[in-house]
């Protein structure tokens, strides 16, 4: 955490004077709100959140951005994969111009393994979702204030900061920069919560798999029709006898369980539907190093 402040304080005193630095804890068990206190009352451009427990990372993102007061905002992990020095340059690219600018990652120091698991996601996320989002930026960039504004308007539960930002559509560019080794620490982010923020952005930003589902059931039944229609040829043209206990209950099961599959897809968007209407907050804050906000959204 004090290596992240020393260059992100050098980075930014070098661009202007006038900055403000918010780092939130999420509880995610690493022990960080010390340090984020000592450094708040060392610096009073350091803000300090605390959450009452763990949220998640893009509900972290959400609150940042709640209580950000700049006129440029730089969104960014504090693991030190994305490097403070590349912010003059995102900065400088957006004088040009845009609304947004992504950090496009080169070449990605994570394990074999990480980077499989962000390429399908990112692929299955685009097909699905039916959103060109490209999977080699992360949450690593500069906006606007404008962009800061629209996305506090959006409320919804499932949260995915790229997914918002991109669906505003403000003039949007990215830089390519490096993309440095974890400082210290592990990710949190295992396959099973991947897949999980995967199946969740779907559910949120599309009603493809629903009508996908359609398809394939129209599907099945054009099938099942035709195949109806080949027997009774066969016992009307051949004499040849209806017989296949097997197959007969094979197709049972079968399409028992494309029916328990799209059941259970229509439950995903119901259930989410009915948190969406529970409109409890986002995130609930347990301490700041500033005034009380918890009231604020």
């Amino acid at each position: 955490m004090e290596e992240l402040y020393r260059r992100l304080v050098a980075t930014l005193e070098a661009v202007t004077d006038d900055f403000e630095i918010i780092l939130v804890e999420d509880c995610g068990g690493d022990n960080s709100w010390p340090m984020i206190s000592d450094m708040a009352q060392r610096d009073q451009r350091v803000k300090g959140i605390q959450f009452s427990r763990n949220f998640g990372q893009h509900y972290g993102i959400t609150a940042g951005l709640d209580y950000c007061d700049g006129d440029w905002v730089v969104v960014m992990d504090c693991d030190l994969q994305d490097r403070p020095e590349e912010i003059p340059r995102l900065y400088q690219k957006a004088q040009e111009g845009f609304d947004v600018v992504m950090a496009k990652r080169r070449r990605r120091n994570d394990p074999a393994l990480k980077r499989f698991n962000s390429w399908l996601f990112y692929k299955v996320f685009r097909f699905l979702a039916e959103m060109d989002y490209d999977g080699e930026t992360s949450n690593f960039r500069i906006i606007s204030r404008k962009v800061v504004i629209s996305f506090r308007t959006m409320r919804e539960r499932l949260r995915f900061f790229g997914g918002l930002v991109a669906w505003m559509g403000f003039p949007t560019a990215s830089i390519d920069v490096q993309h440095d080794e974890r400082f210290a620490g592990q990710t949190t982010y295992t396959f099973r919560k991947l897949w999980k923020l995967a199946s969740e952005t779907i559910v949120a930003y599309s009603d493809k798999p629903l009508r996908l589902a359609i398809r394939f059931g129209f599907l099945i039944s054009a099938l099942a029709f035709g195949y109806g229609g080949y027997i009774i040829y066969l016992a009307l043209e051949y004499g040849t006898p209806i017989m296949g206990w097997s197959s007969l209950i094979v197709s049972i099961y079968f399409l028992g369980g494309i029916i328990i599959s799209i059941l259970g897809i229509l439950g995903v968007y119901l259930g989410n539907a009915f948190d969406e209407t529970k409109r409890r907050p986002l995130y609930i804050i347990s301490q700041t190093t500033f005034k009380d906000v918890s009231t604020k959204f």
